[in-house]
């Protein structure tokens, strides 16, 4: 899936407040543009997204069924 393509299913989901899915795009359009950066501004910009990643945290702590289904949707696979 491309950038655009991406950020069309973000918007089509209303999904524009799920960081996660924010960094994706960030992540994919920085690998559309790999060819055009130098391997340092490259580097860097893979290192800013790491840090944004690790920044997002356990954000998701009390939001698991929000965020990953309800629980018994977990219960059936097990």
């Amino acid at each position: 899936m491309d950038s655009k393509d991406l950020a069309q299913y973000i918007e089509a989901t209303d999904s524009i407040s799920q960081p996660w899915l924010l960094l994706q795009l960030r992540l994919q359009k920085l690998k559309e543009r790999r060819a055009t950066m130098s391997p340092e501004a490259y580097t860097q910009a893979i290192a800013e997204l790491c840090e944004d990643l690790m920044k997002l945290g356990e954000w998701w702590v009390g939001r698991e069924a929000e965020v990953f289904g309800s629980k018994d949707q977990f219960d059936d696979t097990i």
